[in-house]
C-alpha cells in the first residue's frame, strides 16, 4: 500500500510571519507565501508647517506681536494666490516663563505660540513661499515636506508587487518539490505609507533680505522626494 505524503510549504520572513500568521486551519496540499511589494509615486502635496512665537513681558504684549505676524503670513499667502482660509491653526497657546533661578519662580515674560499648515498643489509656488514666510520675524521652525493624498492608486500597485512576488516563491518552492503552483486560496494585505517628519529649520537660520534677492530659493530646481507606499501579501495557493 502506498502511502501518501501531503506537502505544505511556509515562506514567510520571521517579521512578516509575527505580524501576518497563516490561517489558523493549515490545509493540505497547500503552500503559504509572504511578501513585501512597493511603489513609487511623485508627491501630489507640498506641506508647509511653521510656528509663529513670541515673548514679551506681558500676555498682551505677546498676543499683539504674534497677531501682527500672523497678519504678515495671510498677506503672504494673498500676494502668492492662496486663500488664507486654506492654512489650518494646530494649536495656541499662552505660557508664562519663570525665572527658575528664583526661590519663588517669578514670572518674567510671557510667550504666546501657534501653528499653521498650508498644503499646497502648486510647486511652482513653494520657491516664493519659503523665502518670503522666512521673512516674517516671528516665525520658527519653518518646515517643507512633500506628500501623497491620492493614494489609492499607488496602494493597488504596492499590493499587485507584493502578490508577485508571493506567487513567484510560492512556485519556486512548488516546483523545487516537484509539483505546480494552483489557484489562490487566501490572502491579506497590510498596506503601509511611510511618514516623512521634516527637519525644522529656525527661520532665522534661512535666507533674509539682500542675501535672499540675490540667491534662488533653496528648493530651486529640485524634484520634490518621491513617496513610497509598501504592502504586505500574505497568500495561500494550492497544489497540483
Amino acid at each position: 500500500m502506498k502511502c501518501l505524503f501531503a506537502l505544505l510549504f511556509a515562506i514567510v520572513p520571521a517579521l512578516a510571519c509575527a505580524q501576518n500568521p497563516p490561517p489558523a486551519t493549515i490545509q493540505m496540499n497547500t503552500i503559504f507565501a509572504g511578501a513585501d511589494g512597493k511603489f513609487e509615486a511623485a508627491p501630489d502635496t507640498a506641506v508647509f508647517h511653521l510656528d509663529i512665537s513670541s515673548q514679551q513681558d506681558s500676555s498682551r504684549a505677546a498676543y499683539d506681536k504674534v497677531a501682527a505676524a500672523a497678519e504678515q503670513v495671510r498677506g503672504v499667502l494673498r500676494k502668492n494666490g492662496i486663500d488664507p482660509k486654506a492654512a489650518q491653526i494646530g494649536f495656541y497657546a499662552v505660557q508664562p516663563v519663570y525665572d527658575w533661578k528664583n526661590p519663588k519662580h517669578k514670572v518674567i515674560a510671557y510667550q504666546v505660540v501657534t501653528s499653521v499648515t498650508v498644503k499646497l498643489k502648486d510647486f511652482a509656488k513653494v520657491g516664493t513661499l519659503t523665502d518670503e514666510l522666512a521673512n516674517v520675524e516671528e516665525t520658527q521652525n519653518q518646515s517643507l515636506s512633500y506628500s501623497l493624498e491620492d493614494v489609492d492608486q499607488a496602494k493597488t500597485k504596492a499590493s499587485e508587487d507584493a502578490l508577485k512576488k508571493a506567487r513567484m516563491q510560492a512556485n519556486a518552492v512548488a516546483v523545487a518539490g516537484g509539483r505546480s503552483l494552483g489557484e489562490l486560496l487566501y490572502a491579506s494585505v497590510d498596506v503601509a505609507q511611510p511618514v516623512i517628519v521634516p527637519l525644522a529649520v529656525p527661520a532665522r537660520q534661512m535666507m533674509r533680505g539682500a542675501m535672499a534677492a540675490e540667491n534662488a530659493p533653496a528648493t530651486a530646481e529640485f524634484t520634490p522626494q518621491n513617496v513610497t507606499v509598501t504592502a504586505h501579501v500574505n497568500a495561500m495557493f494550492a497544489l497540483k
